[in-house]
């Protein structure tokens, strides 16, 4: 009976001591899954910058291709590397021991990463990282504190030379227009070929694609969303006017 209270208890207040340790400021960002030319750069810089340790073993190329409107064969020559075919699923040839000996843990597959960490967190994340020499890649994360991940994009955004300001509130000096408290990083140790905006951007597009992922089902469920509206309302019509003919006799 005490290890069912005991279990009660964990179930109950297991996500609240999740969110406090979690709790962190972050950065909010739009975005929109029916917004087709932005998966298809995020499905890129995936594939590109990501894929090479990060799996997506629950998701099937062909079923991304067909969703994003890639055709199949312009996917396969340009998304898909080694022998894999457009119908198999989105694994990876690096082995979970080799990884997890040369980072010190597994890279976590990615399908279902936005549903379980949020877009906002996603988002701040891929643009926290700073430069920090203590670490074994030389690199920290403000949103992941001690992360084990070197900045595989710092080609495209640079490496900050101090923790950027993820989750500032941004305000504007009424009197000399200036913006204060604004997002991001303000000093490069190491330049990027973007600048920050088109990073930002870029990030978007990336954190965008993650939330398909994780559902790629709502393209189909928002499509098929306003008909069955519709028929309900139509339904509920008639039905209205069968009640009203059935009741009307009685007093």
């Amino acid at each position: 009976m005490k290890s069912l209270i005991k279990a009660f208890v964990l179930v109950l207040f297991a996500p609240l001591v999740w969110a406090s340790a979690e709790k962190a400021a972050l950065d909010t960002v739009s975005v929109d899954i029916r917004d087709q030319a932005s998966l298809q750069n995020g499905v890129k810089l995936f594939t590109n910058y990501c894929m090479g340790c990060h799996s997506m073993k629950y998701s099937r190329y062909e079923r991304i291709a067909n969703d994003l409107g890639i055709p199949n064969d312009v996917y396969e020559e340009n998304l898909i590397f080694g022998d894999e075919k457009i119908g198999s699923l989105m694994t990876i040839a690096m082995d979970a021991k080799d990884s997890k000996t040369w980072f010190g843990a597994t890279p976590p597959d990615l399908t279902l990463v936005a549903r379980l960490r949020g877009a906002d967190w996603l988002y701040s994340y891929l643009r926290g990282f700073y430069k920090d020499e203590s670490r074994p890649w030389g690199v920290n994360n403000v949103v992941f504190k001690d992360v084990g991940m070197p900045h595989v994009l710092m080609e495209l955004q640079g490496l900050c030379a101090e923790p950027p300001h993820i989750g500032a509130k941004t305000e504007v000096d009424p009197l000399s227009g200036q913006v204060k408290g604004k997002s991001g990083c303000e000093n490069f140790a190491i330049k990027g070929s973007m600048s920050p905006e088109e990073y930002d951007a870029a990030m978007r597009d990336l954190v965008n694609f993650l939330v398909y992922v994780g559902e790629p089902s709502r393209l189909q469920a928002e499509a098929v969303a306003p008909w069955v509206l519709g028929f309900l309302v139509i339904l509920f019509i008639f039905a209205y006017l069968l009640n009203k003919e059935y009741w009307k006799d009685v007093h």
